[in-house]
């Protein structure tokens, strides 16, 4: 058992760092960041097969010491961290609520885990969210006060800013759009721990299965087991079949674009995801916003980090979160 304890330190102190992680459904990756934002090192591990929170923590725990010995830093370079979470949390308590993608986390108190794991100053945030911190820090909306990032994948969701700030909900559920209620999807919400009526259509494994009803319907020639990217690609080629059902994908992403763009307003969507930041699906997108000659009209751009956004989102929150404490923070020494 790990115990956590306090000392002073009487050598000069060492360059501070911060770590951000992003967790996804399959891979965990890290980042160590100097205190510009600038990464120096980065380390991954497979996260397939792992359910339980404390497999996760420990993990997270092994990319630490992975990247303090990569660096040779010591623990007392630390300074804070960050991490992306694929589910709905409760920022200001530091709770997980649900995920749909890491099995049996709901209401996690995954903040305090980590603090006990690793002594430091801790911000957990939804990825998707972290996502769009990283493009407003770095990528394509920086320095863009009001945007939607949406991204899409597996499923959808959303990260929202508005004056330049993060906007999560009262419930922290905010930018949850894979549940939105669009003509073609059912006619009730869906569970919410089960995918969306919208991630059913146009989330990655929507956009599979329906092309393989949509293959057999037009009699294509095109393979029946393609991935979204895949379809995309033989309609970038020029295929007419995989090209019209992309257009139909557009259409629908379009209206949710524009069902988000009244509420909220924000000039500009940056999409992202495996899925989202295909080029194609981008600008078919837009075609359809044009076409409908809207009297204004949301600006619609590929994400510039890809699948960076999500980790370097949480290197600048981890920043952010060490510019709130001290800026000489105790050392802290883990003995066994």
């Amino acid at each position: 058992m790990q115990q956590i304890m306090e000392q002073n330190s009487h050598h000069a102190p060492e360059a501070g760092y911060v770590l951000g992680v992003d967790i996804g459904g399959t891979n965990l990756r890290a980042a160590m960041a100097n205190m510009s934002g600038t990464v120096v090192a980065r380390w991954s591990a497979s996260t397939v097969g792992l359910r339980g929170h404390e497999a996760v923590v420990d993990l997270i725990g092994d990319g630490v010491e992975g990247l303090l010995q990569a660096t040779g830093r010591s623990r007392e370079s630390l300074r804070a961290f960050a991490a992306g979470v694929p589910g709905v949390t409760d920022v200001e308590n530091g709770v997980v609520i649900a995920t749909s993608y890491l099995m049996g986390w709901k209401n996690i108190p995954f903040r305090a885990l980590l603090e006990k794991k690793l002594g430091l100053p801790i911000a957990i945030d939804n990825d998707v969210n972290m996502a769009a911190l990283g493009e407003y820090c770095v990528g394509a909306a920086k320095d863009v006060h009001d945007f939607v990032f949406v991204a899409i994948g597996t499923g959808i969701g959303a990260g929202i800013l508005l004056n330049g700030r993060p906007f999560r909900g009262q419930l922290w559920g905010a930018g949850e759009i894979g549940y939105m209620i669009l003509p073609e999807t059912a006619l009730v919400p869906s569970d919410s721990y089960e995918p969306g009526s919208l991630e059913q259509l146009i989330g990655g494994e929507g956009i599979r299965s329906r092309w393989n009803a949509y293959r057999e319907a037009q009699a294509s020639e095109l393979p029946a087991d393609l991935s979204a990217t895949e379809i995309f690609d033989f309609a970038n080629a020029g295929n007419l079949s995989a090209l019209e059902f992309v257009k139909h994908v557009a259409l629908v992403l379009a209206q949710a674009i524009y069902n988000v763009f009244l509420v909220l307003n924000c000039p500009l969507f940056v999409l992202g995801g495996g899925v989202g930041q295909h080029p194609l699906l981008c600008a078919e997108t837009n075609a359809v916003l044009t076409k409908w000659k809207l009297r204004t009209q949301p600006k619609i751009v590929n994400s510039s980090i890809g699948a960076e956004a999500q980790l370097l989102g949480s290197v600048y929150a981890a920043l952010d979160v060490a510019k709130q404490n001290a800026v000489s923070p105790p050392h802290l020494q883990f003995v066994e």
